[in-house]
Formats: structure tokens, C-alpha cells, sequence
């Protein structure tokens, strides 16, 4: 029996302090909620800055626009503190073909690795 007891002393202990923390929290004056300051006015005075956050909006489209290409390399010399360089475009290479010449196919099967013997 001394247990339940002990059991039913603690649970009523827990009740009170479950009580007391209730009226305390209602018995509290409400503070007025801080006004929230509004977000700062931007102004555009860097172009590179303004097409930065242009390529930003634009989202993965971004990553294939010429412009933003540049505006990035651009931004990144400038946060190195590098020189900008003028960029060059890619080399072409030429499409592969499904069908390759002679040339092409003999150069292959010599580069190829020989078959291993079976045992």
C-alpha cells in the first residue's frame, strides 16, 4: 500500500505544480508585439549587382544564359581580386557519328584491349 501511496502523494504534486503554472501564465500582463522595421530599400547603384540578382530570379534557367555566365565570372574575379580576362568560347568539337569512317573504326579496334583467353 505505501506505493500507491507514494504514487497518489507525487501525482497530486504534480497536479498543484500543474496549477500554479497555469494561473501564473494567465495572470501575466501581454507585452504589445515589437513592430516588425520594414525590409530596407535597395538601390540599384552596381549594374553588376542588379544583374546578379536578375540571374538570381531566373533559376536554373540562369545557368545557360550567356549574361549570367558572364555577370558570374565577372562577380568571382572581382571577390578574388583578379583581373577580369576576356572569356574565350569552348572549342568545337564535332558531333559523334553512329557510324564511325574507317579511319575512326581502326583506331578503336587498336586501342581496344585484348580479349582475354578463355580457360
Amino acid at each position: 500500500m505505501e506505493g500507491k501511496t507514494t504514487a497518489r502523494i507525487a501525482a497530486a504534486i504534480f497536479v498543484g505544480f500543474a496549477i500554479a503554472a497555469s494561473l501564473i501564465q494567465l495572470s501575466r500582463k501581454e507585452e504589445s508585439p515589437i513592430a516588425a522595421r520594414p525590409a530596407p530599400v535597395v538601390v540599384p547603384s552596381d549594374p553588376l549587382a542588379q544583374t546578379l540578382r536578375h540571374c538570381r530570379d531566373m533559376g536554373i534557367a540562369a545557368e545557360r544564359d550567356p549574361v549570367c555566365l558572364d555577370a558570374w565570372a565577372t562577380n568571382r574575379e572581382r571577390f578574388l581580386g583578379h583581373t577580369p580576362k576576356p572569356r574565350q568560347a569552348p572549342a568545337a568539337h564535332p558531333p559523334a557519328s553512329m557510324f564511325p569512317s574507317e579511319d575512326e573504326a581502326s583506331l578503336s579496334k587498336e586501342s581496344a584491349p585484348a580479349p582475354l583467353p578463355e580457360q
